[in-house]
């Protein structure tokens, strides 16, 4: 996956991308989004809404689900299990970081 740069823009972690944003920045064709959406690979701020946006961390999941689709020759649902675990993994990580760092100095 190759991104040309040809206009800059700040990005911040409150920034949204449209579908149409998404698709140009991933370089991805929109019914391969929307098919990762209906496979829970991707969820847009608000289902529901007429227009999807997905928030900046989305596209760190679609440049992985890329790779892992590409590497590993994945089918759409396939690359949503990888993400959905590998997700709850960082969680999971964060979360014992969290604790540990609550946790009194004697007890580590």
């Amino acid at each position: 996956m190759q991104i040309e740069q040809t206009e800059g823009f700040w990005l911040h972690e409150r920034y949204e991308f449209s579908l149409a944003e998404l698709a140009e920045l991933s370089g991805l064709p929109e019914a391969d989004l929307r098919q990762w959406v209906d496979e829970g690979v991707l969820m847009p701020t608000n289902p529901q809404a007429p227009q999807w946006s997905f928030g900046l961390d989305r596209l760190v999941t679609v440049q992985l689900a890329c790779r892992l689709r590409k590497d590993f020759e994945l089918e759409p649902h396939g690359v949503a299990l990888v993400v959905t675990l590998l997700e709850r993994i960082h969680a999971l990580e964060s979360e014992v970081r969290d604790l540990h760092a609550k946790l009194p100095r004697v007890i580590r």
